[in-house]
Order: C-alpha cells, then structure tokens, then sequence
C-alpha cells in the first residue's frame, strides 16, 4: 500500500456526497480547462495583460505593444475570443478587443495582484 491511499475504507458517505453534488460536472470542467489552457501560454497572457490594462485595443496596437508580429497576436487574440476571454467588436476598417468579465477574472486569478485594469 502506498503511503498516499488509506488504509481502511473509512468513506463518509454524506459528506462525499455533497461534495460531488456540489463539484462542476464533465461540461463544466472541460470548459474551465479549455479558458485556463487559453491563459496557459506566455504570448496569450501577456496580450490578456495588455487588455486589461488598455480596456480595448486593436491587433496593430498589441503587436506593438507586446512586440510581436500583427499576423502571430492576430492568432492569439483568436484564440482568447476563442475561449471566451476576449470578445472583439468592427470599428470600420479596425477591430477592437477587449477581455471579457470572465477573461478578467481568471487573468486576475493567474497573475494576482500582478495585473491592474484601467477603469
């Protein structure tokens, strides 16, 4: 037996069951993965960051405020709207990306204080 397992069956059976109940279920989790996963990359959480703090921005802005090329944050900025992260809105020729609430919530809860948001 491995020190990590117990060693008799000692199930408390009303309290593991409210804790399922109260646990997200297969969907769920696989969408909060799939948002995690998006902010799992340096590049996404930086152009997240960069959100967050410039409220809404366009993909020349990011390029050149993170330093990479219009065509690779382009890819990302997907990717965030992807997973619900950021949304984007058509300014004539522009558009503009924001992070959506819960883009800025789990961006605050990756970096913490680390992050501040222009209000």
């Amino acid at each position: 037996m491995s020190r990590d397992e117990c060693e008799l069956l000692c199930l408390d059976l009303p309290h593991a069951e409210e804790v399922r109940r109260l646990m997200p279920d297969e969907s769920q989790a696989t969408a909060a993965a799939t948002q995690a996963r998006a902010l799992g990359d340096p590049t996404r959480l930086r152009l997240a960051s960069a959100l967050a703090v410039g409220s809404e921005l366009c993909v020349c802005d990011l390029a050149w405020v993170c330093g990479l090329a219009q065509n690779l944050v382009s890819h990302h900025v997907r990717q965030l709207r992807s997973a619900g992260l950021a949304a984007s809105r058509r300014d004539g020729k522009l558009v503009m990306y924001r992070l959506t609430p819960v883009g800025a919530t789990l961006l605050e809860a990756v970096l913490g204080a680390g992050v501040s948001t222009r209000e």
